[in-house]
């Protein structure tokens, strides 16, 4: 793996294998069953930005309204594009198509290209576009689930939490989109950035938290509050399946803990699957017993 020491603590967050070596044509066709259908490189914002850019895959046999399933990659907020995580995750993405699903994977802004809270302008923006074009591409705009990996699952979960509150901050146009989420799948995204932001690693001024908000944490709680999923937790949230490593060394798994707790406290159903031995990310995620309870969580809820 690429070692990038001066970005420090979460810098690495959610980096699956290089990508250079990649089909300019179709990088991960590959891991996709034979007949999925995609619609690569579509422009969600009317630029052309290249990180405003999203995929569409779809099932071969798609029907007119399809469930959608969206991906998050993850990155550290700095790294990696709407490939990533995927490499480790082959049987849980051959599993959406085969289960009916479509499954959209959108880029975003880096951080040091923009601070916080472009990221999660970006999802938002990408997520609006989908439910307003859901019928061009065949997808049920009122069944949506969000799956996102380590940032990528930070900015998941906060898209979710963060719906029906009035933040108009996290919109680009500052109004609040059309869209709802059915559910939401959060592979070891941080939860609580206050929290986190008080760790060792966090003080340093190149950590990937720090040129998230545009400062440190600790010198910036407030910052910190509003960018945490945490923060806007309440019983009209949507179901979260949430998944951590036991081993995390970069997302300590009691952000998990935390984001788990407060869903539970305020009556949203919810499940964390602390997986034994685990470290940040990697095959150990795409295993039997975790696939089959993601396959059950995303039928109950999006079926």
């Amino acid at each position: 793996m690429k070692c990038l020491h001066a970005l420090s603590f979460a810098a690495l967050l959610g980096l699956a294998l290089p990508l250079a070596a990649y089909s300019q044509e179709s990088p991960v066709r590959q891991y996709f069953p034979t007949g999925t259908i995609i619609h690569p490189n579509i422009n969600y914002a009317g630029d052309t930005f290249q990180k405003h850019l999203l995929d569409i895959y779809l099932p071969a046999n798609a029907g007119p309204s399809t469930p959608l399933v969206v991906w998050v990659h993850g990155g550290g907020w700095m790294v990696n594009d709407k490939y990533a995580d995927m490499s480790y995750m082959r049987k849980t993405i051959a599993g959406i198509l085969d289960s009916g699903y479509a499954l959209a994977s959108i880029d975003y802004r880096f951080s040091t290209t923009a601070i916080f809270p472009a990221q999660i302008q970006d999802c938002n923006l990408a997520l609006e576009w989908l439910y307003k074009n859901a019928a061009t591409y065949k997808l049920n705009k009122n069944r949506i689930a969000l799956m996102g990996f380590s940032a990528g699952g930070h900015l998941a979960s906060l898209q979710a939490l963060s719906l029906n509150n009035k933040v108009n901050t996290f919109y680009a146009n500052g109004t609040k989109p059309s869209f709802g989420i059915s559910c939401v799948v959060d592979f070891y995204g941080p939860s609580d950035l206050i929290a986190i932001g008080t760790t060792p690693a966090a003080l340093d001024d190149k950590n990937a938290l720090t040129l998230l908000l545009g400062a440190r944490a600790i010198d910036r709680p407030d910052l910190a509050r509003v960018a945490s999923p945490a923060t806007y937790v309440d019983k009209n949230d949507p179901p979260f399946l949430i998944i951590q490593g036991e081993k995390d060394d970069q997302v300590p798994n009691t952000q998990a803990v935390i984001l788990n707790s407060w869903l539970k406290l305020h009556g949203v159903p919810t499940e964390l699957i602390m997986v034994a031995g685990a470290p940040h990310y990697g095959v150990m995620f795409d295993a039997d017993d975790i696939r089959a309870k993601i396959f059950s969580f995303l039928a109950k809820h999006l079926k």
